[in-house]
């Protein structure tokens, strides 16, 4: 019964942490870019059409959100008058990666066409 229980507790708990990864990318991502004109699906495949591989797309994010500047972004210069440059992220390497993650993982067509 002891094992049970503790099985239970494990599994709510990563549960849990999942939905942590997934709240970093809900409440510093998502609802940042709902205010904005262009979905964040677009973002998406901006960065693909340029980079290409996940590993690349990855890094260049990354690479933008930790210190963001025009000559790093995928956006067009209309884009970038109009709305500017974004905020340096505040997130930690570890959330920020995870943000990342979670973002490919919703958006990345590999293996999802037919």
């Amino acid at each position: 019964m002891v094992k049970k229980l503790f099985l239970i507790i494990l599994m709510v708990l990563s549960l849990n942490a999942d939905n942590n990864d997934y709240s970093i990318y809900n409440l510093n991502c998502v609802q940042c870019h709902s205010q904005l004109p262009v979905s964040i699906d677009k973002y998406f495949y901006k960065y693909l059409l340029k980079y290409s591989s996940e590993r690349d797309v990855k890094k260049a994010m990354f690479d933008y959100l930790k210190n963001p500047s025009s000559e790093k972004t995928v956006m067009t210069e209309s884009f970038i008058t109009r709305f500017g440059v974004k905020k340096k992220t505040n997130l930690n390497d570890s959330k920020l990666r995870n943000a990342i993650d979670g973002y490919w993982d919703k958006y990345k067509i590999f293996g999802k066409l037919k």
